[in-house]
């Protein structure tokens, strides 16, 4: 489509909004935009209607088809409320939960969604205040709810919000159920069609005994409580970077044994202006200075982060010169799956029915640990809700027993089904007390991991690209990617592919085609070379971006001392590689 037509076609629809029944302020940032000379904002406001990716809704909160605000949310509620009477038509009462983080307007868009739900006769269960996503998807399962939502844009800059769909088994939706939803929303032609006139009688408050019920199925999961108990002084400092993390993760460290949890008292402020950081994301370095500051000053153990919504987990952990360093989300997800599948071999709880899961862009280390415990894994797409739809599959036949992906998320037992940095949060200080109880840190407990199973090293870089020129920009990248194979990386030959969009996995060694076996297609291409290295290349489902996930494997090593070494000839690979990509 050229320019021009594009222009044309977002003014008319603009002009839709300034004649429509929407709100004066909603109408004024409209006409500012279409007065702007400069047309690109004007674009990116209209060019498109938010859709639901990866991780739900998500956009830039402002006025626009392609901004989350009342009338977007709005339409994705009685979009969703549409589709729910439809579903379960049956049913003398459908039932819903709603939660939200800290973001500046979550609260409204909450109160928004509630009214909008029960002028549909749907029953809400609305939080007394913000909660950790993994307690809305809990509280779904716990309540018999047969839908829920949560308004967060996650760990995105403070510009974003979002809107997370949730099904009747507490996972974010998935197919058919989502492009039915989408379906309904795209029907919704005006706003007249959406139902804002709530009914008080059907909303009822939740918070407190939620919160208990959650952190009492917390406790339950402890597999070493005699380590707790011998290091419970262990000093944890805890930061919910401004977000939801505050209402349950000091709590539910206290609850499992805990006496020295330590905060940070300028992040300890609510906020969604996230007045102390750059971008809330764990993932983010700068994101854990303060914490890490405050690691320092009261001679801490291990360091804790979570996002906005506290679903991912970000850590510090102390090395041999007892200086504090980063563990990235990989390695998060080593640590605690070696410690799950390690304690419950030591328990004699492997029954041979045991299953993780880790998403396509994890590291493979995690299947080699999987295969000398003999613990099947599955291999699923990025995004918690295909981890969720391998749990779902095997209810009742398999027992789960962890699962994460490299982007900071982990969810260590069933009881939700989004990733869940609350339990993520207990666990790694669990691990950390065990740790010390067997005269380990948690650095070295990874080292030794590393021994036994092989040193690898990850980078992920993201490319930024935002707008409707930035969207074009990454769609001619993947489409060059296909036209022009690899056939080496770092001077390694690329043995095999795998084109998800294809589902086609090509083996060039064996000469050899193969279907990929996976729910559905997905806008990731993969490449394996002869010396163990992985290079995956996605674009984001929920962020303008465009990130290639490298994972390179050193020479087998035997001793903890051999570890410099083999990181220092993984970062010359890595190096390699970027610039192989000009990234």
């Amino acid at each position: 489509m050229d320019n021009e037509t594009l222009l044309a076609q977002v003014t008319d629809k603009a002009q839709l909004w300034l004649s429509g029944n929407y709100d004066e302020e909603t109408k004024k940032e409209v006409r500012q935009m279409l007065q702007n000379e400069d047309k690109r904002q004007l674009i990116d406001a209209f060019y498109r209607d938010l859709e639901f990716g990866t991780g739900g809704l998500r956009g830039i909160m402002g006025a626009g088809s392609n901004r989350m605000n009342i009338y977007t949310v709005g339409a994705a509620t009685q979009g969703l409320s549409n589709y729910l009477l439809q579903e379960f038509a049956e049913l003398e009462q459908i039932k819903v939960v709603i939660g939200h983080d800290c973001r500046n307007n979550s609260r409204k868009f909450a109160e928004i969604s509630a009214d909008i739900f029960t002028a549909n006769g749907i029953k809400v269960f609305l939080f007394e205040d913000l909660r950790p996503t993994p307690e809305v998807s809990y509280a779904i399962r716990k309540l018999g709810c047969q839908s829920g939502i949560m308004l967060t844009a996650s760990h995105n800059p403070k510009e974003y919000n979002g809107y997370k769909a949730y099904w009747e088994d507490g996972a974010q939706v998935l197919g058919p159920h989502d492009k039915n939803i989408i379906a309904e929303v795209n029907r919704i032609s005006s706003i007249e069609e959406i139902k804002f006139n709530g009914n008080k009688e059907l909303i009822e408050i939740i918070g407190k005994d939620m919160d208990k019920a959650f952190i009492d199925k917390v406790k339950s999961f402890v597999l070493s409580p005699q380590a707790i108990e011998n290091q419970k002084e262990l000093k944890i400092v805890y930061t919910p970077i401004h977000g939801t993390g505050i209402k349950l993760i000091p709590d539910a460290l206290k609850a499992i044994g805990f006496t020295n949890v330590i905060n940070v008292p300028e992040q300890d402020v609510i906020s969604g202006d996230f007045p102390t950081v750059i971008s809330p994301n764990p993932e983010e370095p700068a994101a854990l200075d303060l914490a890490i500051k405050r690691g320092i000053e009261t001679e801490a153990d291990v360091v804790l982060a979570t996002d906005p919504d506290a679903d991912r987990i970000g850590a510090a952990i102390r090395d041999d010169e007892g200086s504090f360093r980063l563990v990235n989300g990989n390695q998060i997800m080593l640590i605690l799956i070696y410690y799950l599948m390690t304690r419950r071999k030591e328990y004699g709880l492997l029954k041979g029915k045991e299953f993780i899961v880790k998403t396509i862009v994890t590291s493979e280390l995690v299947k080699k640990i999987a295969d000398k415990m003999g613990i099947e894994m599955f291999d699923c797409y990025t995004g918690f809700k295909w981890i969720a739809d391998v749990i779902r599959k095997n209810e009742g036949v398999k027992k789960y027993i962890g699962g994460g992906e490299e982007s900071y998320g982990f969810l260590a037992d069933d009881f939700v089904r989004d990733k869940d940095s609350v339990s993520a949060c207990t666990l790694f200080a669990e691990v950390a007390a065990w740790a010390k109880d067997n005269g380990k840190t948690l650095y070295q407990l990874l080292q030794d991991i590393y021994v036994e199973y092989g040193y690898s090293k990850e980078a992920g870089i993201s490319l930024v690209r935002k707008g409707k020129e930035g969207a074009d920009e990454i769609e001619a990248m993947m489409k060059n990617f296909r036209a022009n194979p690899m056939k080496e990386l770092a001077g390694s030959p690329v043995i095999l592919s795998k084109d998800f969009v294809k589902l086609e996995s090509v083996d060039y060694v064996k000469e050899e085609v193969t279907t990929l076996e996976m729910p559905t297609t997905s806008n990731v291409l993969q490449y394996f070379t002869e010396d163990g290295t992985k290079v995956s290349i996605r674009p984001s489902g929920t962020e303008p971006k465009i990130k290639f996930y490298i994972e390179v494997q050193s020479s087998p090593i035997s001793s903890r001392e051999e570890i410099l070494q083999a990181e220092a000839q993984a970062d010359e690979k890595i190096n390699a590689i970027k610039e192989f990509f000009g990234i």
